[in-house]
């Protein structure tokens, strides 16, 4: 059976591209760029909470850093160090080659070096610290946001929500849109590109990982305002074509979590830049609502014009 250093030299040792001391001592030794900040999160999944135990190891090990990856992006910020935690039922070799093959392919495609962390023996555990770097002044938070401000989502919220139903036997999708769901709940893609480039357009940014109305909560708590969300703006085509039931749907569009989609505000007079992003990237963004003073208050605005008052629900890990 191979020893824990085994299994850290054989499978998470890779060459680092800026990292001046990585995998292998007592500490890593980061140089960040002259006159960087650095901007950290820390994530852990845990299998049963996060995701079932019989995942494929290859895509949890993208998945497990790709969360990380992406509470950089809502900030603005570029990721560039990784440290991973990982508790293992048994060193089951094959499964561990496959999860650092899914991590490694995640690492390379958004530039991150894996500059240390740890392993022991427990219930399957995953934990990443990710440090990353954005210019001083530069970072997106939640607290920006002004009444007058709209309202912006990437990509298409529910999706990742939808395949987690199929997999419980809540829904059922079938061809295409089983297999995009299942890829948005476990391939997630990080939008970095888009974080970096709403540096100085957007007002307040957080990632969509607990569901849209509840992450909409923490910017409408930090940043002291209200929202009006319209919903002939909400983003439904690719939920609709999955052929579920509106109210599935429906729901994992406003309260499914795991999507990692970019929820941002950004002044009127700065829809142009953000239109032409969309166009840039090759990625839908969605104008879904405004900003009120009415603070905490979230409504959504009927097709016929009547407003009804929304439950700021998502997921919470403790109810």
């Amino acid at each position: 059976m191979p020893s824990e250093f085994d299994l850290i030299r054989r499978h998470f040792t890779r060459t680092p591209r800026h990292t001046v001391l990585a995998v292998g001592d007592d500490a890593a030794l980061l140089q960040p760029r002259a006159g960087m900040q650095l901007a950290v999160s820390t994530d852990m999944l845990v299998a049963g909470t996060h995701f079932f135990a019989d995942t494929d190891a290859c895509d949890l090990g993208w998945k497990a850093l790709a969360v990380n990856v992406s509470d950089l992006a809502a900030m603005g910020a570029e990721p560039r160090w990784a440290f991973l935690a990982l508790a293992l039922p048994a060193p089951d070799e094959d499964w561990i080659a496959a999860f650092a093959e899914g991590f490694f392919a995640c690492a390379e495609r958004f530039g991150v070096d894996l500059a240390g962390g740890d392993t022991t023996r427990g219930p399957l555990t995953l934990s990443v610290t990710i440090a990353g770097e954005v210019p001083p002044g530069s970072a997106i938070t939640r607290t920006g946001a002004q009444a007058g401000d709209e309202l912006w989502v990437s990509g298409q919220p529910g999706l990742a929500a939808l395949g987690l139903a199929a997999l419980r036997g809540e829904a059922t999708l079938a061809g295409a849109a089983r297999t995009r769901c299942l890829q948005a709940l476990q391939r997630p893609q990080p939008r970095v590109g888009l974080g970096k480039a709403l540096r100085g357009i957007a007002s307040a940014m957080l990632d969509v990982s607990d569901g849209l109305l509840g992450d909409l909560g923490h910017i409408l708590d930090g940043s002291q305002v209200g929202a009006i969300l319209e919903a002939g703006a909400l983003p439904t085509a690719a939920l609709r074509a999955t052929a579920t039931p509106e109210a599935t749907w429906h729901r994992c569009l406003l309260a499914g979590g795991d999507d990692y989609e970019l929820l941002f505000s950004a002044p009127p007079e700065r829809r142009g830049q953000v239109e032409a992003l969309s166009q840039a990237l090759h990625l839908p963004l969605h104008r879904i609502g405004t900003l009120n003073p009415e603070a905490g208050t979230l409504k959504l605005r009927e097709h016929n014009g009547t407003l009804v008052h929304l439950t700021r629900s998502g997921y919470d890990h403790f109810r």
